[in-house]
């Protein structure tokens, strides 16, 4: 960076030097122009006085080195000429100067000479007599000019190469310092200060760019944290139905089961079976919503209907522990994943029911409201301890382990919901007391929304 703008300083110093290097020398060359004409009128004035008072012999013997003298009779026929054979000379009555003079008295101009070969300033007077008396000076050259000044435009150009070399050494030091010495690891430090003006909004930018790169490590080590641990608890979870499927089928294999007892046994794998395979499905079901339901397709469906459809599949779930389940509302369209919604819903009620109580009951109710989608579940459970509720979505995480083992709960369920509802771009809440139950509200647009990250405050409290 340093290099481009020294380069930059550099370059823009000698173009300005050159173009005022090529200003100066018109003028000047404007001026000695001016110079030049004005001694050549002088002496053409001083010739054409001494030609009126002496006549032709007025340029016997004359030196007029430098200057061309003509004497041009009234009718434009040349009478005399110091440096070219009047006989050979063509008329000049139709020279420009030599007209001017002969109306005005004076008269002057410049043009290319055919006879000289060379570029003449050309001044004449006209005497009383009627002729004309001319002088020509060659004009000098814009080359002869610079010719002349060559030293010095040499000295002057070599100074101002090593002064902008210098100065452009300088200051591009001088403005690329403060950049160095910035500490990128605490670019706010630097606000407000003066050197640091230009590159302020820079600064901001790299200190937001870090805050995010700090949130996204803090989420990428935390999310690898779940997934150990969410591989350590699925080998847990599977392990135990295994290790028991196994022990009765190895008991039953080695006829070591009496025959009353083979039924219940058949009954003990059936039911490890059973919980095994649910649990391999809501981690496939949490596998997918992990994705943000990339593959799953998104269509127009209502979200009562699909209330109804969940609590009538647990139906026999609810009786099994005499608990009431019922669905009120309305209709409520929505764009959303069927089978995501239904998970929801089931997932919610499912909870509802195993942590009820004999007697108790469950409520579903579904209402569109200010134009999204509102579910809620409430229950008159065994209710969820204040200092439990913000885990309650984690994998695997239960209240009640020992209850949970007894009604065959997975410890998924929840994440499954918290999941479904992020990938709608909705929001969950919860309210709970002891012994009275628990409510579930959730909130869905009508329309998609991109996915909320696990770290939306405002997802569920």
């Amino acid at each position: 960076m340093s290099s481009k703008i020294f380069k930059g300083i550099w370059i823009v110093a000698l173009s300005v030097f050159l173009a005022s290097l090529v200003f100066i020398m018109g003028i000047s060359y404007n001026y000695f122009t001016g110079i030049q004409k004005s001694q050549l009128k002088n002496v053409t004035e001083l010739a054409a006085q001494g030609a009126a008072d002496a006549g032709m012999s007025y340029f016997d013997d004359l030196n007029a080195e430098g200057y061309r003298i003509t004497w041009i009779g009234a009718d434009g026929s040349v009478l005399y000429d110091s440096e070219a054979d009047t006989a050979t000379m063509v008329n000049h009555m139709e020279r420009e100067e030599v007209k001017e003079a002969l109306a005005q008295g004076y008269g002057e101009s410049a043009r290319y000479s055919d006879t000289l070969s060379d570029k003449q300033l050309y001044s004449a007077k006209r005497l009383p007599d009627g002729s004309v008396v001319r002088l020509s000076v060659v004009q000098v050259a814009v080359w002869a000019l610079i010719l002349g000044f060559a030293q010095p435009i040499c000295f002057v150009i070599l100074l101002a190469l090593i002064l902008a070399f210098v100065l452009a050494s300088r200051i591009a030091k001088k403005i690329v310092q403060p950049i160095n010495d910035i500490d990128l690891n605490k670019p706010e430090q630097y606000y407000g200060k003066e050197n640091y003006k230009e590159v302020e909004p820079l600064l901001r930018h790299i200190a937001a760019q870090q805050t995010q790169l700090k949130r996204d490590q803090e989420q990428i080590e935390k999310t690898s944290l779940i997934r150990q641990e969410f591989t350590a608890n699925v080998s847990h979870e599977l392990k135990t139905p295994l290790h028991a499927i196994s022990g009765y089928a190895e008991l039953l294999e080695n006829g070591m089961v009496k025959e009353e007892d083979i039924r219940p046994f058949a009954g003990k794998i059936r039911s490890e079976s059973s919980r095994m395979t649910k649990l391999v499905e809501d981690i496939i079901e949490l596998s997918r919503l992990d994705n943000g339901g990339a593959e799953m397709e998104r269509e127009d469906c209502d979200l009562l209907r699909i209330a109804e459809n969940a609590a009538d599949s647990l139906d026999a779930a609810a009786s099994a522990m005499n608990v009431s389940v019922s669905v009120e509302g309305t209709d409520t369209p929505i764009r959303g994943i069927p089978q995501t919604l239904y998970s929801i819903v089931y997932n919610l009620c499912d909870n509802a029911i195993k942590y009820n109580r004999p007697g108790g009951s469950v409520t579903v109710k579904v209402v569109p409201q200010n134009g999204e989608a509102v579910l809620t579940v409430s229950d008159t459970g065994v209710g969820i301890p204040e200092e439990c509720q913000d885990r309650i979505f984690e994998r695997f995480y239960r209240v009640d382990k020992s209850h949970s083992k007894e009604v065959g709960g997975t410890g998924l369920g929840l994440s499954i919901v918290k999941h479904a509802v992020m990938v709608h771009g909705g929001r969950i809440k919860i309210s709970s007391e002891i012994g009275k139950g628990t409510e579930f509200v959730v909130t869905l647009p009508n329309e998609p929304k991109e996915m909320l990250s696990e770290e939306e405050p405002e997802y569920y409290a």
